[in-house]
């Protein structure tokens, strides 16, 4: 007898795993440091908007990667993920929790 797939996740649940991707030139997380936007997830498939500190930071495409296999860690074989980075709104220090802020002494 096959085993039933387990329960999709919720999007709570797939911020909570990005906090596993830290930022390494910081060595914070992306969701303290308000770099995940929007998550939604629907019918078998997955957008999340990420943004950066700024445009010309240069890990943008390993942190995107990164976010992308700790959420298809997360969610049943076969659901299509989709990771952008996006730059609207610009980020801001004001995104950052209060664990981030505490983290740089602001």
């Amino acid at each position: 007898m096959p085993t039933p797939a387990p329960p999709e996740p919720t999007v709570e649940a797939l911020r909570e795993a990005l906090t596993q991707v830290l930022d390494p030139e910081v060595g914070v997380n992306i969701v303290d440091l308000g770099l995940v936007y929007d998550i939604r997830l629907s019918d078998g498939r997955l957008e999340v908007d990420l943004t950066m500190t700024t445009p010309s930071c240069p890990m943008g495409s390993m942190i995107a990667g990164e976010a992308h296999d700790v959420l298809a860690a997360q969610l049943p074989a076969g659901t299509a993920i989709e990771v952008r980075l996006v730059w609207d709104p610009p980020w801001e220090p004001a995104m950052m929790s209060a664990q981030a802020r505490e983290h740089f002494g602001w």
